[in-house]
This record gives structure tokens, C-alpha cells and sequence, in this order.
């Protein structure tokens, strides 16, 4: 009977995704072609068609605080977002001032890590050196700008008065610093993160990775609480990368509007993350989504009721 009861109702739910489906096309709001979340965007729309009935379009954007923009005006039904640019958009703080976004989280997917990238020549070897530089903190409304906006201040560098800045994709950035028209980029992404590697396998270019971990972490956590987390860089992650290097990270996580149905997201979180390794095929972050990291605190905002659902299924009960 209890087998026949969970049947019927895998049935029901897969009816109310198919339902929605062909009201209207879903909208998956990712990140830059030359970063992790547009391939996965792409991973994850093949997964949300072949198991749960939805036909979905991935949507290329400047990154996290976009898609947040997104979800509270109705142009994006999932959203990929670092939990910095989520904590803020739920909390109404920072870009989101005065406008809380009624957000809430799927799943807990990966770190995200913050490179600090330059080329010999810029005479940058730490992030205190970025003073004077031309410097791009990625483009507006993205996650990257927020988090390299904390990590200079904590520093004490001020984007708008300090460096020279740019507000540049990684693929814009990439071939902005070929080209010797900045000196040193930003980017928030997964490892390895495709328009880094294009750059550290360009041909004539000494391509480094600034560690700035022990310079600006503290001051990050002291002003945001712990949201950001150390991480380490593996070796050989790039062409021509032969040590670790410490850096600072974020969690990513896939984020739904609060007033979706629960069944809906309870579908689409069971899809995707029985599913993961065909996100592990399009990029290999997607081979670190595991049911442990929703319980560390990692999603900052509160979980949809429909993937609360999912994971205590898992065994994984959330509050």
C-alpha cells in the first residue's frame, strides 16, 4: 500500500510540473557564457525536460544580483546565485536596499571561488598591489562585483576612488588583459572557470593567480559574518599553474521564487539532484552537489517547503 501511495503521488506531482510546463516556458537565469552557471544552466534545462516534463530556456546574465533582480520582478522562474547576493536580496540589504526579494533556496550546489587574475608584467603580486591598476571587479549587478567590492575595502582599497575600474565579463576581461588594456580581473566562479583557462593557455602570456586569502578574509567576514569561506585553488587547475593558491570562497545555490507551487519545487529539486552527474558531464562542479552540504549553514536563506520536502527524503532534515 505505502509503495502504491508513493507512486501515485510521484504521478500527481510529475502532472503538476507537466501542467505548469505548457502554461508557460521556464526561465533558467545563469551567468556569463565564459563562466560555470551558463553551462550548468544549459545541464540543468536538459535534466528539468527528459525527467520532469518542463520545457525551460537557460538565460545568459551579468550573474547572481541580476538573477535576484529577476526572480522578484517575475523574469526568471530558477536562479543560479552565490548565497552573498541572495542573503542581500532576501534581506533587503546592499543593491536590494528597501526591496526584500521573496527568494528561497533549492539545493546547496558547490563553492564558488574568487580568482584574482593577472599576467607578469602588471607588477601585481598581492591584492594590496591592485592600487593604481586598471581592474576589473566584474560586470554590474553580478556577485562578482559584490564580493571583490568586500574583499578590496578589506583591504582598504575603494573601488571607485583606487583602482581604475572596469566592469568586464571574464571573457571580456580575458581579452582585455591579452590585449594589455587592464592589468588584473575578478571573477566568482567554479574551478576550473572557462574564460581563466583561455587566458592561461594564450600563447606569449605568463598568466598568475593572486593568493590574497590571508589579506582579505578576516576583514570580508568581519563585516558580512560567515558567509564567505576559506578555499584552496588545487594545483594544475590552469594551464601553467604549478602551485596551490589560497583563495576565498561562496556557496552557490539554485534559488526559486517563495510563491512557487510546492510540488513544483519539491519536482524540480528531486530531478535535478538524482540526476547530478549530468551536471558532472557539462562541468565538473556538478560532481560536488551532496545532500551534507544543505545542512552546513551554506544556503543562508531559508529552503522552499517543496525542497524541504526532497531532503527529508534524503534523510537530510532541515529547520
Amino acid at each position: 500500500m505505502k509503495r502504491l501511495i508513493a507512486i501515485v503521488a510521484a504521478v500527481l506531482v510529475a502532472a503538476s510540473a507537466s501542467v505548469f510546463a505548457q502554461q508557460k516556458a521556464f526561465s533558467i537565469a545563469t551567468g556569463t557564457t565564459g563562466g560555470v552557471y551558463f553551462p550548468l544552466g544549459g545541464g540543468l534545462a536538459q535534466i528539468l525536460t527528459k525527467h520532469a516534463g518542463i520545457n525551460a530556456n537557460v538565460e545568459a546574465t551579468a550573474g547572481s544580483a541580476e538573477n535576484m533582480f529577476r526572480i522578484a520582478r517575475g523574469q526568471a522562474d530558477i536562479a543560479f546565485a552565490q548565497t552573498d547576493a541572495a542573503w542581500d536580496a532576501y534581506s533587503g540589504l546592499d543593491k536590494f536596499s528597501g526591496n526584500k526579494v521573496g527568494v528561497r533556496a533549492l539545493m546547496v550546489l558547490y563553492p564558488n571561488t574568487m580568482h584574482l587574475v593577472t599576467i607578469d608584467g602588471t607588477g601585481i603580486n598581492t591584492i594590496a598591489d591592485l592600487r593604481g591598476k586598471r581592474v576589473s571587479t566584474g560586470p554590474a549587478n553580478s556577485a562578482t562585483e559584490i564580493m571583490a567590492i568586500r574583499a578590496l575595502q578589506a583591504v582598504g582599497i575603494d573601488a571607485d576612488k583606487d583602482i581604475k575600474r572596469a566592469r568586464l565579463s571574464p571573457a571580456e576581461s580575458t581579452r582585455a588583459i591579452r590585449d594589455r588594456q587592464l592589468d588584473a580581473y575578478f571573477f566568482v566562479g567554479g574551478v576550473p572557470t572557462p574564460a581563466i583557462t583561455d587566458l592561461a593557455a594564450s600563447p606569449g602570456i605568463k598568466f598568475k593567480l593572486i593568493d590574497y586569502q590571508k589579506e582579505a578574509l578576516a576583514g570580508m567576514v568581519k563585516v558580512t559574518g560567515p558567509i564567505y569561506v576559506p578555499i584552496t585553488i588545487p594545483a594544475k587547475s590552469y594551464p601553467g599553474q604549478d602551485a596551490p593558491v589560497q583563495a576565498v570562497a561562496v556557496w552557490n545555490i539554485l534559488a526559486v521564487r517563495d510563491d512557487m507551487p510546492v510540488e513544483l519545487a519539491y519536482n524540480i529539486t528531486r530531478a535535478a539532484y538524482l540526476n547530478r552527474a549530468d551536471l558532472a558531464v557539462v562541468h565538473p562542479e556538478g560532481r560536488n552537489i551532496d545532500t551534507k552540504w544543505q545542512l552546513n549553514g551554506a544556503a543562508v536563506i531559508p529552503f522552499h517547503p517543496g525542497a524541504m520536502k526532497f531532503w527529508a527524503e534524503q534523510g537530510v532534515k532541515l529547520k
